[in-house]
Parts: structure tokens; sequence; C-alpha cells
């Protein structure tokens, strides 16, 4: 019951892993299964509909390229005389950008391109904390620094205290004749009666703004300038990625059937896991240090998406092969709560090669005369089997290259995946109702100066 083969350059999916054929009792059987697609059919045909209708802008976005020009020319001239750009913003504002700026080598010392070393260099700071910016601004050489300010609303507290703090540094440091030049915001247009604080904030020194797009926010925006941007920086193809995301929409619209359309076989299957088998903890565990970030991107999106009403599961970020020595005794031998998903970009005979004379005097003779890669590989295959052994579900998603049109699928699988699962559950899937109260007890408390 192999599912979901996306156009076979990009990814396959495999969730056999999940079923009681292959786990045994604490799998789903397929007759479950086979009923669970059939619910989640609908669902399916609706969301062809909201492509058709122009109803859902995010199944559109990858047809788009003015945008793309914009955001190329914006880059271009801020990066004049830039050594760093900084990318201040949070959650679905950075999150995206970190992923895919990720397999370019963000965030892995020691593997930039010649190409990335002659470009400026790329940081991102999504949390707020007070110790921390002291440092960026007293360290940074502000006049060779470029700063990327992204709120959608405009109205982000954490976002604008950044922007506000280092606008204050940039004037200290002389250079307030500059700030036009160092600054760059993304944030939705101006709308009559809708105050926007970034950009009334921007306007007011005359730093040029681009349009964050008004249909697609936080957590879905990683296919807008909001995440093509830091690509960009980081010299990636922005319409690779979104190639890459359109031939997940494509599949869509092709599929007779949610079985062979891999985001419903997905997501059915991980809503009838939760329901059926009380598995209501998601592992996202790639193996690759450049789909490090995809974990913490899709941890946002699924709990932000789903956990609503008492319902949703909890999604995990993991990474192999580091985290088989931290965290899989949970997976493998705690309570039965946890479904894995295990993305593997091939890897044979990547790496150095380990010397076979010095791997047997290690005692590690069968690592000796293979390549880092190979081991890499023997372990991603082993730990699905391990824990099919130990009754486990597993899904497994198989990239024969890491690049920006596999990337770009992959984001588009598992925002549509998601979208599916909410529908599913009978929620909303773009909203965040629980996270305001808090928004505004913080309001309340710096009002009142507590």
């Amino acid at each position: 019951m192999q599912d979901g083969h996306h156009d076979g350059s990009k990814f396959q999916q495999n969730i056999n892993g999940c079923l009681d054929t292959a786990i045994g009792e604490h799998g789903l059987s397929p007759a479950s299964y086979k009923s669970w697609l059939a619910r989640i059919a609908p669902h399916v045909e609706a969301l062809k509909d909201d492509y058709r209708n122009s109803r859902l802008a995010l199944l559109r976005i990858p047809e788009e390229t003015s945008d793309i020009a914009d955001a190329e020319a914006a880059l271009a001239r801020l990066s004049e005389g830039a050594n760093t750009l900084i990318f201040f913003g949070t959650g679905g504002s950075s999150l995206g950008g970190q992923t895919l700026a990720q397999i370019a080598g963000w965030k892995i010392p020691g593997v930039a391109t010649e190409g990335q070393k002659s470009r400026p260099r790329t940081r991102f700071y999504d949390n707020l904390d007070g110790e921390t910016l002291t440092g960026v601004l007293n360290t940074l050489d502000l006049a060779e620094t470029r700063f990327i300010v992204t709120s959608k609303s405009g109205g982000t507290a954490e976002t604008l205290a950044q922007a506000i703090a280092t606008i204050s540094a940039v004037k200290a440091a002389g250079l307030e004749a500059q700030i036009p030049k160092l600054f760059l915001g993304i944030t939705e247009p101006e709308k009559p009666g809708k105050a926007n604080g970034l950009r009334t904030l921007f306007a007011k020194f005359g730093i040029p703004m681009l349009e964050h797009h008004t249909g697609i926010g936080g957590r879905f925006s990683c296919l807008t300038n909001v995440g093509l941007m830091p690509a960009i920086a980081r010299g990636l193809d922005a319409r690779a990625i979104r190639a890459g995301a359109k031939s997940v929409v494509d599949a869509l619209l092709a599929a007779n059937e949610p079985e062979k359309f891999a985001p419903a076989a997905g997501a059915a299957m991980s809503v009838a896991l939760s329901k059926e088998k009380g598995i209501n903890t998601l592992v996202m565990m790639p193996y690759a240090d450049r789909l490090g970030r995809l974990a913490a991107w899709f941890v946002q999106l699924w709990a932000e998406s789903l956990g609503k009403g008492g319902e949703g599961t909890t999604p995990i970020g993991a990474l192999g092969p580091l985290d088989q020595h931290s965290q899989l005794q949970l997976f493998m031998d705690g309570p039965r709560e946890h479904y894995l998903t295990i993305i593997r970009v091939a890897s044979k005979g990547l790496g150095p090669k380990v010397d076979a004379d010095l791997a047997k005097l290690a005692g590690a003779d069968m690592l000796g005369g293979h390549t880092i890669g190979d081991i890499v590989d023997a372990q991603a295959h082993a730990l699905p089997e391990a824990l099919g052994r130990a009754g486990r579900p597993v899904r497994t998603i198989d990239l024969a290259k890491l690049d920006e049109k596999a990337l770009g699928a992959l984001l588009m699988h598992f925002m549509i995946e998601t979208i599916l699962a909410g529908r599913l559950l009978g929620l909303d899937p773009f909203d965040q109702p629980a996270v305001e109260l808090a928004k505004i007890l913080t309001k309340e408390r710096l009002a009142k100066g507590a």
C-alpha cells in the first residue's frame, strides 16, 4: 500500500510502517485506513475547488513571479556595501526563511560555498532577548549591516521592539541619514482605518517596504517573499523553490483518489492514529543537517494550525542521527503515543571515507571502507526497521536529492497535509485564537509598568 509518489525526482512517501500488516496490533488496519481515506476525500475535492476558484492563495503562489523580481531588486539594493544581513521577525515570519536558508548551509559551520563567501552573511534573530540584542547592537559594524524586518500585521510587539532599538542604535552611531539604505520592511499594504505600526514607523524614516501577501500569513508564508528573501540572500533559486511547490499542487489537481495524493494519505494516517490508537505525538526526524530547521518549521505549522478546541496532536522536532542518541529511547520504549516521520536524503558514497586500518584499531571494523554517507544511510534505514519491530508507527519520506525543487515540494506537502488534517478534524487550520490572550495580558502588564 505504498502511497503518494510525487514525480519521483522530488520525494517518495511510504506509510506502510503505520499499518498492522507491518507493525502488528499497534498499527492501523488497512480497512480502517481506507475508511479514513474515504472521509478525507471530500476535503481533497474541496481543496481542488479552492484552487480553481482562487479561494486559497497558498495554492496559487507557486505560479507567481513578479513578487520574486521585486524581492531580488530590493535585496540587491539593500546589499550594496553590506557585510551582514540581519532578519528580524518571529515565528512564521522567520522559521520558513531559516528552513530555506539552511539548505544553502546557514547555521551549519564550515560549509559555505565560494559564492556565499562573497555575499553578506545572514543572521536571524527570531527570539526577543535583551542581553542578546545588546550584544548584537554593540558588536556589529552598523554601517555595514542591513536589517530586514518582517511583520504581516505590522503590530508584532517583539519585532517592533527589535526595530525601534536598532533604529535608536543606528542614530546613536551617527548614521541617521543612512537609515533608508540600512533597513527594509515587509508588511501588509496600507489599509484605510487599519493601524500598521511598522509601516508608520518606517515611513517616518523613509525606509523602503515590500508588501506582505495579504492572503498568506505566518507559518504558511515560507513560499512568499517572507521565506524567499533569506533564500535569495543565500544564493538559492526562488523560482525553483516555487516550481517544486507547484509539483505538489499539480499532483493535487491530478489526484483521482486520496490514497494517490501523498499529503492526503499523510493527513488521514496521522488523524486516524490519534483517534483510533491514541498516538498523539508526531516526531519529525530528518536525517540531514540541512533539514534541521524544517523540523522546527513543521512543529509550529502543526501545533498552531491544529491545536484548537481540545483537538490536535503534539509535534516534536528531532534530527538524525543525533537524536538516536538523545530521544530514541523514549520513542522506541516509552508510552505508545509516538508516530515518527523519517526524512532521508540519498547519501550513499558521500563524505569522507573511513580508513579501514584506523577503524580496526578503534574496534569499529564495520565502519572501515565506508563513507560517512554510507553510515548515515545505514542508520536511516535501520531505524524504521527497528521501530517496526517494536510495533511503533513510522512513515518514511525519501529524497533522491535535496535542492530547491525538493524543498519547495516538501514545504507544500506539509502545508497541504496540515490543512487537510485540520479540515478532517472540523477546525480552521489558519487561525490561532488562543495566543491572543497572552498578547493582551503582556500589553496590560507593560501599560501598568509591571
